[in-house]
């Protein structure tokens, strides 16, 4: 089994160098680190395994170049402010070995705040019930089948529900109880019960048929 990681990336270079810093790139596995556009002052000296390519800015259009261009059977998607369990690749060779086609962690939050154990249990429990994975939670799915799906859909906001979906068509999620670790800057910046109530309201439109070239316009 060969893993491409695969990482979208806009003005974020702080960000990763702390990934950078935090992780080995295992000899089984690439790091393709997708850039949209920085003008942040560049990426820098990169280790082995890891490269750098350009694509048009747009989460779903950067992951989808990092998937074409990418070595690995597996693909997994990853947001550059994550921190992985040390034993997520043992995970993914379970997944591997496995009758699923495709799968994603429990995530965790950084901040220290009660609500965020509250959120991140919630966001656990929901991703179980309904099948459904956000980009947070790392999600990572055979490159056959994210090939024959014709990958990420080319919109600008809930393209991890979309594909999820479609994935859970195919079959139910791998669903790894060890936590992958992510960033909760976005609520700490904009308010614990504001962006609870945006996120809640965007799922909701976009279920009741909204379009997310308009959802995008709240969620900036």
């Amino acid at each position: 089994m060969f893993v491409s990681i695969i990482m979208p990336v806009l003005n974020e270079a702080p960000a990763l160098t702390s990934f950078l810093q935090h992780h080995v790139i295992p000899e089984s596995c690439e790091l393709i680190i997708v850039d949209g556009g920085s003008s942040d002052g560049g990426l820098g000296d990169l280790p082995g395994r890891v490269r750098v390519i350009q694509s048009a800015r747009g989460r779903a259009r950067q992951m989808n170049a990092g998937a074409e261009a990418a070595c690995g059977e597996v693909l997994f998607f990853l947001h550059v402010d994550s921190v992985l369990p040390h034993n997520w690749l043992e995970f993914l060779r379970q997944f591997w070995h496995s009758d699923k086609a495709w799968g994603r962690f429990d995530v965790q939050l950084t901040g220290s705040h009660t609500w965020f154990r509250v959120i991140e249990f919630m966001m656990n429990q929901r991703s179980r019930f309904s099948g459904i994975a956000t980009g947070d939670q790392g999600i990572f799915v055979l490159r056959s089948e994210f090939a024959r799906l014709s990958g990420y859909a080319d919109i600008p906001l809930m393209e991890d529900i979309e594909i999820s979906r479609r994935l859970k068509r195919v079959s139910s999620p791998f669903c790894i109880s060890e936590q992958l670790t992510t960033s909760s800057r976005r609520w700490e910046t904009y308010g614990i019960l504001r962006t609870i109530l945006l996120m809640w309201r965007l799922r909701l439109y976009y279920f009741l048929g909204v379009p997310p070239e308009h959802l995008a316009r709240f969620y900036k």
